[in-house]
């Protein structure tokens, strides 16, 4: 690894940089096979559940969104009290039970609400893993391991469609449900013996509420920190509404039901291939620049793409050319903007990463599902919602820092009372 580790608190283990970054990214990795590997077994829930109506099914996966937003609010203050890896495994802990209940569930009601709990307990990894990102790393080292960690995650998108496909030739579908809490045991276990407690002492806060509101306004009032959260929030609505849409998309605007695993997986990989590329990219031309250009091609594909299929019509291989190319620009956008909002939160990151994850999952689940729902047998109100969340997010870029566009990050300025940097890591 071209980076090192900060020096960590206290005794235990000191996995290596590349065992850390697997590590991470198989953390992420259950909140997004959560979500891809179920798209498949929509249509199985909807007939054994008695869900006539298409849109409904879609609560399936927004019901999820929402939990692991709102979830996102308790996790941060949790693990900058209590540690990160404690915290950790609370989280890994409730996900595997609640997706037992999601695989026991007799009702549509009673999935949903498993869903959504599933969820909230999913936003321990999205929490702990940015914050621990935060606790090793700094700048643009901050943002390269981000997009290695986001690579990883992208590529479940790849295999869990098909892993679904395959779990429902061989089961029902509540089968998908045990595969994702034996996923979770695993985790869990390889968390818990090989990760180390990333928490400095110095960064440790109470759970009083007055401090706990003097972190929040400190999140929220910084113009970087709520600036890149909104501009995120907006552009991951549109990864919400694709989500919630694409197998409508793919079984009714297309009528090729059978192709859901290639199509989602053949978007997905320029998804992961851009995030590779962005962690080289971003050490020699600068988070900034990177980041900003990512929206900007966003904007740009988006439209092009929403353009195309209303003026000239696409088929469903035009579709996922263009739909690919949209997704790798969206990569460039996602962990550079995350990064850049987390810039100055180091002594408050748990909350800060709890705050800007609910702002930012709550408000892409209301957007997204507002576009998944518009869905009236065509592809063309995803695409002109999927083009609207990437000029709102463009915009908001451009009123966060519009005297530093396309800037390369400054040369970081060390604090003489922050953690010092161990040697390189293997």
């Amino acid at each position: 690894m071209p980076f090192s580790l900060k020096s960590l608190p206290g005794s235990g283990p000191r996995p290596g940089a590349r065992e850390t970054v697997v590590l991470l990214a198989g953390l992420m990795a259950l909140n997004a096979f959560a979500i891809d590997a179920m798209i498949p077994a929509l249509p199985a829930i909807g007939a054994d559940l008695s869900v006539s109506e298409e849109n409904r099914r879609q609560l399936i996966i927004v019901a999820y969104t929402f939990g692991f937003g709102i979830g996102q609010l308790f996790w941060g203050p949790l693990a900058d009290r209590f540690g990160r890896k404690p915290t950790l495994g609370l989280g890994i802990a409730l996900y595997t039970g609640f997706a037992l209940l999601c695989a026991v569930a007799a009702s549509f009601e009673l999935l949903v609400a498993g869903r959504m709990l599933q969820g909230a307990s999913a936003a321990a990894t999205r929490i702990l893993v940015v914050a621990m990102v935060r606790d090793l790393f700094e700048g643009e080292a901050m943002a390269r391991v981000m997009s290695l960690v986001f690579m990883v995650f992208m590529l479940v998108p790849v295999l869990a469609p098909s892993v679904g496909q395959l779990i429902l030739l061989a089961g029902p579908w509540q089968a998908i449900f045990l595969v994702l809490a034996g996923y979770g045991l695993l985790m869990l276990a390889w968390s818990w013996l090989r990760l180390p407690e990333t928490l400095h002492e110095e960064y440790r806060r109470s759970l009083a509420l007055g401090e706990l509101a003097t972190a929040a306004r400190a999140v929220l009032s910084e113009r970087q920190s709520l600036g890149y959260t909104l501009a995120q929030t907006a552009t991951f609505a549109g990864l919400v509404a694709y989500i919630a849409s694409i197998q409508q998309i793919v079984f009714d605007a297309f009528e090729q039901p059978g192709a859901i695993g290639w199509v989602f997986g053949a978007v997905a990989v320029p998804m992961a291939l851009a995030s590779w590329l962005n962690s080289r990219l971003v050490g020699r031309y600068g988070l900034r620049r990177v980041g900003h250009l990512g929206v900007l091609a966003f904007v740009i594909l988006t439209t092009l793409h929403a353009s195309v299929a209303t003026v000239w019509g696409e088929s469903l291989a035009e579709f996922v050319i263009l739909q690919g190319l949209v997704m790798a620009s969206f990569a460039f956008t996602s962990s550079n903007l995350n990064t850049l909002a987390m810039e100055k939160m180091a002594p408050i990151a748990g909350m800060a990463s709890s705050i800007q994850g609910v702002i930012g999952t709550i408000g892409a689940a209301i957007v997204g599902f507002a576009i998944g729902q518009a869905f009236d047998g065509t592809q063309l109100p995803f695409l002109w919602g999927f083009a609207l969340c990437g000029i709102a997010g463009a915009l908001l870029v451009v009123l966060t820092e519009p005297r530093r566009l396309f800037e390369r990050l400054p040369p970081i300025e060390h604090d003489p009372a922050a953690p010092t940097r161990a040697h390189p890591a293997e």
